[in-house]
Formats: structure tokens, C-alpha cells, sequence
């Protein structure tokens, strides 16, 4: 896509309250992609000290780290894919592994069950939608996962013949954890998000992610957009790969906010998220939900996806859901949202800034080229593989 308007400044897209906190993300310098923090109003390379983002948020004095003073990010320009500007800022995440946490929300579990009985059929989808919603809508949302209540539901549907895999981690004991994306493939604020082309039913699904170092330990927060082919997961849930793992379909950005005083768990746990989807046709979308609304507890998801059965020795990042699941019909009635290129995507929050990207199509995205073993080289290069912690 072609570069358009001027270059952009990153202010209004920080936190709200960005003065007072410590931000962790990642630069494309000259010689490499870098670890740097937005601490004071100043964009620090810390990449002499913390080669990667896993070497850095390892460290207890993650926020405290010091570096090369790049200058006051108020006065620098940021690339992106529809502009151009002195610093391309990339995913804030690198060797930690990308995992995701599924049906989470009640409105997600409904939306995940309905794709599975339209077969990847949007246009079966609205009847089913309603039947649903008419029938179990109300007792989702209030009962507790693995609670009594859950099994005494699960019975009940069973009976019915409305059970689904879907609402079996929606109010089940065990949430569903996947792998996103490989390490080194999400992209950051300002890039290209892909949708497979051969997907004719998808959405966005903006989240909350948390960052956790090699002990489990949650140590900030960012947003992400878990980009979602819902025609190719309804057809058969052992196509999640290929509905969730494809070229720029995991966007993270734009910084990681480091836990602090200012900021921790309940922050997340309150956060309200909001999605703004502007598509080039004049097509808008906008809604806001909130994670108080959860199924679960950030902090249970976590324990669910490490802990001494799977370990993560350069910490992991985790989407943890989204109960956004739009259904506003873009085309012809009962047909629902689909993404079109050139959609421009913004998932925001006051305290963890705003997240924006372009949709174009995964064979059209630029390529991941870039991988563990390019990093490794790139690092030597530079003379930074003993300058860790």
C-alpha cells in the first residue's frame, strides 16, 4: 500500500497518563531491532545492557535499566504502513512465545458455538444467534467456570443436545491455551495485519496481553489484535491453526506498560477496551467492552498457561480473549462483519495507549524473514550476546 498523509507522532497514542509510566517496546535502528524504554518522556536503547525484550522484562530492575538516550519521544516521527517518519517501531515482544487464551467471555463462547453449528456459514449464522441467545444466552454469562453450577449446566445442554466444545472451556475447569504465533512473527503498532484471502468470514478481536518473565511472574501489560478467521475455525475447531496462525495476524503494540505502582493487575482487570474498525468503502464500527467481564481471572489464566507442567525459559506473552465478536452487517442483511483491505483498526485503552493497523491479505503482507537464528547472527554482529543479565 502506498504511503499517504504526514508523518505520524506517537503521542496520541501512548497511555493517557504516559508522563507517569515506564513503557517497554522495541525500535528498528540501523543496526538491528532494539530494546528500548519510554521513561520521562525519553526513548532510551537499552540494548548494550538487555539485547532482547526476553533479556529485559527477566530483570527485576526492568524499568530501571539504563541505556543510549535516542531523545524526547515527543519530537520524533514514527513509520508506519501508511506513513513515513524517522523510527519504525515493531512488536514489543521477541523471543517469548505468543500464546492465546480462548473463550473467555461469555459472548465470545456464544459466538464460538455459533460458528460451529453454521458450519463457517455466515449467512446461517443470525438464526442461529438468536436461538441461542433465547435458550442459554442468560445462564452463561452468570455461572462460574467449574463451578457446580457450570456442571449442573453442562447436564442440562447435554440432555438438550446443545452441548459444544466451545462451551466446555467457556465454563469448564480448563481454559483453552494455544500458541498464537511463532516467536519473532507478531507485528507492532503502525504495521499491515493479514487476513488469509481465501477467508470470506473474519474479525478483528481486540485484547488485553500480558508479559510474563521465565517464572510466570506477570510484569506488564500491552494490547494486542488477535486477528480471527471465523468461516475457517466454524468449519472444524481442529483448523485453529490455520484460522489463527498466518502472516501479520498477530498484532501487538504499541509498547508494553511495565507493572509499577501506578500501574498492575487490577488495572487490567478494569481495563475497558475499546475497537474503532474504519474501513476505506465508509464503513464504521465502534464498540467498547470491559474486562471486568471476564469468565476468569487474568491472573487463573496464567496459572493455566504455565506453571510445572509447561515452562516458558524466555517468558511468554498471553492474549487473554476478547468478548468482542461483531456482528453488524456490512453487506447484505444476516451476513455480519467481515474485514475488507484497507480497514483501519484501533484497539484502545486509556492506560495501555491506542493500537492501530491496516488489513491487507497475508500473501500480501510483508514476509516474516526474520527469525531466532537472524537475530542470534544480527546480535553477534553487534557485539551484544554477553551483554545480558
Amino acid at each position: 500500500m502506498g504511503r499517504e498523509g504526514e508523518a505520524l507522532r506517537i503521542l496520541d497514542h501512548l497511555p493517557a497518563d504516559w508522563p507517569e509510566a515506564v513503557l517497554a517496546g522495541r525500535v528498528q535502528t540501523g543496526d538491528g531491532p532494539s530494546p528500548v524504554l519510554v521513561r520521562n518522556g525519553r526513548l532510551i536503547d537499552v540494548s548494550l545492557t538487555a539485547p532482547t525484550m526476553a533479556d529485559l522484562l527477566a530483570r527485576p530492575d526492568a524499568a530501571s535499566v539504563e541505556g543510549v538516550d535516542l531523545g524526547s519521544i515527543a519530537d520524533m516521527t514514527f513509520r508506519t504502513a501508511w506513513s513515513d517518519g524517522e523510527v519504525e517501531l515493531l512488536s514489543p515482544v521477541d523471543l517469548q512465545c505468543i500464546k492465546a487464551s480462548g473463550v473467555t467471555f461469555a459472548v465470545s463462547a456464544m459466538e464460538r458455538v455459533i460458528e460451529e453449528r453454521a458450519r463457517g456459514d455466515s449467512a446461517a449464522a443470525e438464526g442461529i444467534r438468536a436461538d441461542l441467545a433465547r435458550r442459554i444466552g442468560g445462564d452463561l454469562r452468570a455461572v462460574k467456570p467449574g463451578s457446580e453450577q457450570a456442571q449442573a449446566l453442562k447436564a442440562a445442554l447435554i440432555a438438550d443436545g446443545m452441548w459444544s466444545q466451545y462451551l466446555e472451556v467457556a465454563i469448564g475447569p480448563d481454559v483453552e491455551i494455544f500458541t498464537k504465533a511463532p516467536i519473532l512473527s507478531s507485528v507492532g503498532w503502525g504495521a499491515e495485519v493479514g487476513v488469509r484471502p481465501d477467508s470470506a468470514w473474519n474479525n478483528p478481536e481486540p485484547e488485553v496481553v500480558l508479559v510474563c518473565d521465565p517464572t510466570g511472574r506477570t510484569v506488564g501489560a500491552a494490547l494486542g489484535n488477535d486477528v480471527n478467521l471465523r468461516d475457517i475455525e466454524g468449519r472444524s475447531a481442529l483448523l485453529l491453526g490455520k484460522a489463527k496462525d498466518n502472516n501479520a495476524s498477530a498484532a501487538i503494540g504499541p509498547f508494553i506498560r511495565l507493572f509499577d505502582g501506578a500501574f498492575g493487575m487490577d488495572d487490567v482487570r478494569n481495563a475497558e477496551v475499546r475497537l474503532e474498525v474504519v474501513g476505506a468503502d465508509g464503513f464504521v464500527m465502534d464498540g467498547t467492552s470491559n474486562m471486568a467481564l471476564i469468565s476468569r481471572d487474568p491472573e487463573e489464566l496464567v496459572r493455566q498457561a504455565a506453571g510445572a507442567n509447561h515452562q516458558y525459559p524466555d517468558g511468554f506473552a498471553l492474549y487473554l480473549g476478547t468478548m468482542f465478536a461483531p456482528v453488524d452487517d456490512r453487506g447484505a442483511p444476516g451476513q455480519g462483519f467481515t474485514h475488507k483491505v484497507g480497514d483501519r483498526v484501533r484497539v484502545s485503552s486509556p492506560k495501555l495507549g491506542v493500537l492501530e493497523n491496516i488489513v491487507t491479505t497475508s500473501d500480501k503482507a510483508p514476509p516474516w524473514v526474520f527469525g531466532v537464528s537472524a537475530l542470534m547472527r544480527n546480535l553477534a554482529q553487534r557485539g551484544l550476546l554477553g551483554a545480558s543479565v
